[in-house]
């Protein structure tokens, strides 16, 4: 019987595990969810442990896999989380003790990089930038086949550069990140600064008539409806994604870069201005092969799906 995995995302709202088959193209076998006790770190690794417990009764698993949004090193230690508590938090240890298979932990970026490069859009590339945008600007590289993890562990934190001194404070403490400006936290701010000169709008409709309840997603339904406003905004945000991953572009040189995450449910309202943007800001666009963007094809499976097959990838022999 080949070997099974379990991939877990660990995100800030929700945990979802899956129980894959790599070796059948990443196929699915089985699913758990749950919502996430963000307040409590410990509470989030039991919960962890209880639905990896749960998809292991089948048989057949071999490793766990488990991506979470933050700083972590070679050995699956958290340094940093941003939505759960986590500092310096052994993880991979923690969960391994308790499964009593080999766990891999990684940063959730990277592991939806590595499912999108094996399984989904990236899929047939060498070179592929993953750029992630919902409330933040997450990123994964891969590099001549290989996911790139910097010196430490910690590379591809693309959400962080600084693109508008003075801008918006970031949750990182900086002003004027890139997530700041062109991601799903941007389409929600923009939106609710609309509304409240615009009480009238289709926007402050469908977020029940009150401005300040707005939020990306009452923005992007309204651009789905054709809403001018909300259509500009889009454009906006959409234009700041652009740049850049036009400069991340101009540094990794990719093949190709895929973009997922939640405010990708805007699909081509947001990655049309995107590409556009690109289009103007790439160095020698004219001199340089085609660099597509395009939407990621796993949805939200990609962190757990490449979680798993991390965690089978680096089993001995």
């Amino acid at each position: 019987m080949p070997a099974l995995a379990i991939g877990i995302d660990a995100g800030g709202t929700k945990i979802e595990g899956l129980l894959v088959d790599p070796g059948q193209d990443g196929r699915i076998l089985d699913r758990r969810l749950m919502e996430t006790p963000a307040g409590d770190p410990a509470e989030v690794t039991r919960s962890i442990v209880a639905i990896a417990r749960d998809l292991m009764g089948r048989g057949g698993v071999a490793a766990v896999g488990v991506g979470a949004a933050g700083m972590v090193t070679f050995d699956g230690v958290m340094r940093f989380a941003p939505n759960v508590a986590w500092r310096e938090v052994p993880l991979a240890e923690l969960i391994e003790r308790e499964v009593g298979v080999p766990v891999h932990v990684d940063n959730d970026a990277n592991v939806a990089a590595w499912g999108e490069y094996r399984f989904g859009a990236g899929r047939g590339s060498n070179h592929m930038l993953l750029v992630t945008v919902g409330t933040g600007i997450g990123g994964g590289i891969v590099d001549g086949g290989k996911l790139f993890r910097g010196a430490h562990g910690f590379a591809a934190e693309i959400g962080h550069i600084i693109v508008e001194p003075n801008g918006p404070r970031c949750g990182c403490g900086n002003l004027g990140c890139w997530e700041q400006v062109g991601s799903g936290t941007a389409i929600g701010r923009l939106g609710r600064q609309a509304a409240l000169d615009l009480p009238d709008s289709l926007i402050v409709d469908l977020a029940g008539g009150n401005p300040s309840e707005v939020t990306g997603r009452h923005v992007t339904l309204a651009a789905q409806k054709g809403d001018p406003t909300a259509l500009r905004i889009m454009a906006e945000v959409g234009r700041r994604l652009g740049e850049g991953i036009a400069g991340l572009v101009n540094v990794l040189d990719p093949e190709i870069v895929v973009v997922g995450g939640g405010a990708m449910q805007a699909g081509d309202l947001l990655l049309d201005p995107a590409r556009s943007a690109f289009m103007d800001s790439v160095e020698g666009v004219e001199h340089r092969p085609k660099v597509p963007l395009v939407a990621a094809a796993l949805g939200n499976d990609a962190g757990a799906v490449g979680a798993a097959d991390l965690a089978l990838a680096g089993l001995p022999g």
